[in-house]
């Protein structure tokens, strides 16, 4: 799997220049949003969200849980992969605390992937890698799949049932099969939100490296019958729930006798 290095292709695909000054908190230059959240510095071209995206930017509660779950279980020494990583936010937020070198995102939108290449760029971590393609349980024809890309990025994914929603764009993006993905790289923390892929994803057998998984589920686009299946699937590899981190539909698993 090639490292996607799109530093020069972000500026082609979205029209941005590497911003030189990062307005605190929230700033507006040359089309372009500024936010920092949780000393993170995110950058984006106004117009690319609204509604909840907007609010929860605006708010700095952006992709909140997730993150406060991160912050209490990563420890240095750490590998971290992020499955969905968007535009790169819990990646740079991990790279803060075991280092750049040590993370791993893979994320399916061309545009958002670039997003994030400049989000760990802009905060100093330019070493750390991204993956284009979409997550997948099991292998696909041709090694690749159909994404459907919605206007806020955060509630785009793989198909969710007959048709795709109507305004989607679908776009044919690199299918990675979670098993072989999750062997070559090694994880010891792995974040997952791909907008209820995680059914197929979580049921994959898990590295022995991995200690601690932290998904978002998505119940409404597989009811409590599969969330029962993301829980059995993780007890049988010998994952627990840990509520340490845990709040509404971000959910922490630990593996027995991890420290």
């Amino acid at each position: 799997m090639a490292v996607i290095a799109l530093s020069l292709a972000y500026s082609a695909r979205t029209g941005l220049a590497q911003p030189d000054t990062i307005h605190p908190l929230r700033g507006n230059m040359a089309g372009l949003a500024h936010f920092t959240i949780r000393g993170i510095r995110l950058s984006l071209p106004e117009g690319t969200f609204s509604g909840r995206l907007a609010d929860a930017l605006e708010a700095g509660r952006y992709e909140n849980t997730e993150a406060a779950a991160l912050l209490k279980h990563l420890r240095p020494g750490d590998r971290f992969v992020d499955f969905g990583a968007g535009i790169g936010f819990l990646c740079a937020l991990a790279a803060g605390v075991v280092g750049a070198e040590h993370v791993t995102g893979v994320e399916a939108g061309e545009t958002t992937i670039a997003l994030a290449r400049n989000t760990l760029d802009q905060n100093g971590f330019p070493v750390a890698r991204l993956i284009h393609g979409a997550v997948v349980g099991t292998s696909r024809p041709g090694n690749v799949v159909e994404f459907g890309l919605r206007g806020n990025f955060w509630s785009s994914g793989l198909k969710k049932g007959e048709a795709w929603l109507r305004g989607t764009e679908v776009l044919t993006v690199p299918a990675h099969a979670a098993g072989p993905l999750l062997a070559d790289l090694a994880p010891t923390v792995l974040s997952c939100d791909i907008e209820g892929a995680e059914l197929e994803v979580l049921a994959v057998e898990l590295p022995a490296s991995l200690r601690l998984i932290v998904t978002e589920i998505h119940p409404g686009s597989y009811g409590p019958e599969g969330t029962g299946r993301i829980f059995d699937a993780l007890l049988r590899q010998g994952f627990v729930y840990e509520p340490d981190g845990s709040r509404g539909a971000t959910v922490v698993f630990r593996r027995i006798g991890s420290a």
